[in-house]
């Protein structure tokens, strides 16, 4: 039987076709209403539920186990989290309208100093370890040809210095420098790596996402050796931010 007829002239082929097909409708259905877990229902700028949600609905409540003791994930969330936002505005009364800050821009949490509410606990390895340590608490090294940022000196984006490098944190999945810890006036400060350049001949490090003042008020960590995924968000935030309101060149437009 080399060309089997089902019904009418529609052979083997053509109906597989049609199953991939419906099969993968049904698969699209599912992975949109599944994107729904975080961010819906959506809601209006004075926080009231829109009515109509997308082609697809957002889809039932399910409940996440997580692993290393830490509290089950229950999604999508009856009624959305409050945000507040003291430090800024609306530019204009409409709905949707941008926002901007009031008075200093950094550290407002707006445009791209914005973070997401994170889980306010540590990330960890496959094997249960902590993710993100400091380099002493690991077996890992400065490879030998690479600078050793400990010792120095950190340049804001001004020129000015703003502390010292005391320390490292690295990512013991990744296997790389997330963090150097800065001493700022006695404050121990966490710098994203990813947003700083080492000079190794000057044995100076820069950094042009903040002022040497704006330094001292970034988001610290709350316990000694240890950094969760929401001080992750808010520190690395903070230096974001002011790669558009460090000062005020910045947050002009060009023409």
């Amino acid at each position: 039987m080399n060309n089997p007829i089902f019904f009418g002239r529609m052979d083997a082929a053509e109906l597989v076709f049609y199953i991939f097909c419906l099969f993968f409708l049904g698969l699209v259905i599912w992975l949109q209403r599944e994107s729904k877990r975080e961010g819906f229902p959506l809601e209006d700028d004075q926080g009231r539920k829109l009515a109509h949600q997308g082609i697809t609905q957002v889809p039932p409540r399910k409940t996440f186990k997580m692993p290393f003791g830490e509290d089950d994930v229950i999604t999508p969330l009856r009624q959305s989290e409050p945000v507040d936002v003291p430090n800024a505005r609306r530019t204009a009364h409409f709905t949707g309208s941008p926002i901007e800050p009031i008075g200093e821009g950094v550290g407002a949490g707006i445009g791209p100093g914005a973070f997401a509410m994170r889980r306010d606990v540590p990330d960890h390895t496959h094997e249960g370890h902590l993710r993100i340590v400091p380099i002493g608490d690991t077996d890992m090294t400065i490879e030998k040809r690479d600078a050793d940022p400990r010792g120095m000196t950190v340049l804001g984006a001004d020129g000015a210095v703003a502390g010292t490098v005391t320390d490292l944190w690295v990512d013991r999945s990744e296997m790389m420098l997330r963090y150097l810890d800065v001493s700022v006036d006695g404050k121990s400060v966490l710098v994203p790596m990813t947003m700083v350049i080492v000079h190794k001949k000057a044995k100076q490090i820069s950094c042009s996402a903040i002022n040497a003042a704006h330094f001292a008020g970034c988001p610290s960590i709350a316990k000694a050796g240890t950094i969760t995924r929401l001080e992750e968000e808010m520190i690395v935030a903070y230096f974001g931010g002011g790669y558009l309101y460090a000062n005020a060149a910045r947050s002009e437009p060009l023409l």
